[in-house]
């Protein structure tokens, strides 16, 4: 059983003072009782030194904190709105850091050194190697050239996420591109090379026993659109509803429907030895229909020693009834709503993407929103204000990551695509209201770890200070990304691919420092880094945090939060 000990509080206006030991269960009212009575006056208290441990540890924190004057107060990343304030007036402290990460794909436009430099210094945090596209040489280049900048950049770190192709179909090669009139009648065929003025191929040999007359066929993403009137043994013959030009090796859905092929393709396990040989931090895995995909790819990644997780694309409708079981197994999921508004009705997608991005939170998973975020900007500079507002909207709904496609892998403007994700994603911050309560999940049925994830963040955003967390796999930096605290989590770590992989989860400012075999000393050349670097101040406050799977300075049982001032 754990003891709070050593910790007294002025509390609202009757100053009753918590008593020096007590229950895990005295701690929860405390919280309880404290936040309703306190946190809605004009009250201050006074955290003078705090210890959470084991039963059987009693060493006592070193550091010993007096009551917050008003010199040390610290300022806000961000002004809150008061009654004399109208939106748009708030000002976006220096300090404030993007707490939304953001995924570009990596393609033409961006797979020289120069653009991935320039990319990552502008606001890149996830590096996608889209595998449609390109092949294994012109990976390998782009994956040395972001390991090449992580090895050299001290302020930043980019993650690298294999994006697999997936059972796509897709159209065959044509010569030129062919205009499809509404009204025209036009064949998809299974027999391989044809390309007329009125048949195209597929790349998929069950794509006619996949339809039926009747089934409404969409051409990339709903771009163009067939309705199927009959088929013959190896031809599915269609009339144009909504025409337009139809390119080599067009995505093709079957809307309501999904492919039989299997989630995962004989190529995709091919690109998945790559990217085990080339340790990517992430999988992106396309259109899974069910848990048995996840669980099949991590058994594999496990036989391979590989420490590389498995995010969840979904887009499929076949994957919707699963959506439950899919999230559990994976690490994380993605919202592709690209090909889920081509196989679902388009208005149900903003009511599966909230849904979906409520369910990573309840299941502590990170959740990605994809496609179509500016998509405008693949040929002009400037966003539509629908595509402004998405970005907003996949924020105020608590995505860790929004993500860039064609934008940054063809498009004409790809720093202009990633500079408005950033000053978008960050204004959308500032205006989220400041709580002083974390979200509750599940954590009064869970692990310490969970419950101190959860105290930490309270503590931290009542108190306005930023987060230090030490870790050596990440678990408690993650906790605490989950529990989206006001403030930065700077995530310090002695292992590069945890490193790289925190770049993924919201709020996570991850750090590579080696650990001493002193707590002490680590502290302090902690906070020695943050203040050359600018991210602290000379007397602000900050909450530290250590704790997770695998003790440090500690014993098994034992966790710590600490108040500090910051001493230069």
């Amino acid at each position: 059983m754990a003891t709070i000990n050593n910790m007294s509080t002025r509390m609202c206006r009757d100053h009753r003072i918590l008593s020096s030991s007590g229950n895990l269960s005295d701690v929860f009212v405390l919280e309880s009782r404290f936040r309703k009575r306190c946190f809605f006056q004009n009250s201050k208290f006074t955290v003078r030194s705090m210890k959470v441990s084991g039963q059987n540890q009693t060493r006592k924190l070193a550091s010993s904190n007096g009551p917050l004057t008003a010199s040390e107060k610290v300022s806000y990343p961000f002004e809150l709105l008061t009654n004399n304030q109208t939106l748009g007036k708030e000002n976006i402290s220096p300090i404030a850091r993007r707490k939304t990460k953001i995924v570009c794909t990596i393609g033409p436009s961006t797979s020289s050194r120069e653009m991935i430099w320039k990319l990552a210094e502008t606001g890149m945090n996830v590096a996608r190697l889209n595998m449609s596209h390109g092949d294994h040489a012109s990976h390998k280049k782009t994956i040395d050239l972001v390991k090449e900048y992580n090895a050299q950049s001290d302020d930043n770190v980019i993650a690298i996420m294999l994006d697999t192709k997936g059972p796509e179909v897709r159209s065959g090669d044509v010569p030129q591109p062919i205009t499809l009139k509404e009204g025209q009648e036009f064949n998809f065929t299974i027999k391989r090379g044809v390309s007329t003025e009125d048949t195209v191929s597929v790349n998929y040999d069950d794509f006619i026993n996949d339809v039926e007359a009747g089934d409404m066929l969409l051409v990339d993403g709903g771009m163009m659109s067939l309705s199927v009137k009959s088929k013959t043994k190896d031809a599915v013959k269609c009339v144009v509803v909504d025409g337009g030009e139809l390119k080599s090796r067009r995505h093709l859905n079957v809307r309501g429907k999904s492919a039989t092929l299997p989630s995962i393709t004989d190529k995709d396990w091919e690109d998945i030895k790559f990217g085990v040989d080339k340790q990517v931090d992430f999988y992106a895995v396309s259109f899974v229909k069910d848990e048995k995909v996840v669980h099949e790819l991590k058994d594999y990644l496990t036989s391979c020693n590989a420490d590389i997780q498995v995010i969840v694309k979904i887009e499929s409708a076949d994957s919707i009834p699963n959506l439950q079981s899919i999230i559990s197994a994976s690490d994380g999921a993605m919202v592709a709503r690209g090909d889920l508004g081509a196989e679902l009705p388009i208005e149900d997608v903003p009511l599966l993407q909230e849904d979906i991005i409520r369910r990573c939170h309840n299941m502590q998973k990170p959740v990605i929103v994809a496609t179509n975020m500016l998509e405008s900007m693949i040929d002009h500079p400037t966003p539509t204000r629908a595509e402004v507002s998405d970005i907003a909207i996949a924020v105020r709904e608590g995505a860790d990551a929004v993500m860039l496609s064609g934008e940054t892998a063809h498009g004409k403007y790809p720093l202009k695509a990633v500079k408005v994700m950033h000053t978008v994603a960050l204004r959308t911050e500032s205006s989220l209201p400041f709580n002083t309560t974390a979200p509750t999940h599940n954590v009064y049925k869970s692990h310490m770890g969970e419950m101190f994830a959860f105290h930490a963040t309270i503590m931290a955003n009542t108190l306005n200070t930023p987060i230090i967390v030490f870790t050596r796999t990440g678990s408690m930096a993650i906790l605490l990304s989950h529990y989206r605290p006001a403030s930065t989590i700077f995530a310090f770590t002695n292992e590069e691919r945890i490193k790289q992989r925190l770049a993924l989860y919201q709020g996570a400012m991850p750090i590579y420092m080696q650990f001493s075999d002193d707590a002490e000393e680590t502290f302090a050349r902690a906070l020695k880094l943050l203040l050359s670097k600018g991210l602290l101040m000379e007397g602000q406050n900050v909450t530290l945090v250590q704790s997770g799977a695998q003790p440090i300075w500690r014993r098994e049982s034992t966790h710590h939060i600490q108040v500090r001032k910051v001493q230069a």
